[in-house]
């Protein structure tokens, strides 16, 4: 990857790991990627990177489920999720793939550079 590359990278994985929407295991697969760039292990790390963000990165159709179901309302509150299963369906309509929480959003952005990561 190229070095403006991986700057791209290294400052999109800290936004994610910076937003409140982050969960536990993408940002411990982030923090053990960015200790090992520049080691022999900055390879092997980068696919487990990857392969946590795509499991991580939330569609808008999950979403929209999440935000109207029992858990969602236990998450985010009655009537928060009823606001957010409402922004999916914007979000949906208007041609997103997916939510736009700030994790996700870097998240998209990292996965872009997937075959650049994964030399």
């Amino acid at each position: 990857m190229s070095q403006s590359g991986k700057a791209y990278v290294v400052e999109k994985v800290k936004e994610m790991m910076a937003a409140a929407s982050c969960c536990k295991e993408a940002r411990e697969a982030a923090q053990s990627w960015l200790a090992a760039i520049g080691t022999d292990r900055e390879a092997e790390l980068a696919k487990a990177l990857v392969a946590e963000l795509e499991e991580d990165l939330m569609s808008i159709d999950g979403l929209i489920a999440f935000a109207d179901s029992e858990a969602g309302a236990q998450v985010f509150g009655a009537e928060k999720a009823k606001a957010v299963a409402a922004h999916g369906r914007e979000i949906k309509e208007a041609g997103g793939k997916y939510c736009d929480c700030p994790a996700c959003v870097a998240v998209a952005a990292i996965l872009e550079k997937k075959e650049e990561i994964l030399g």
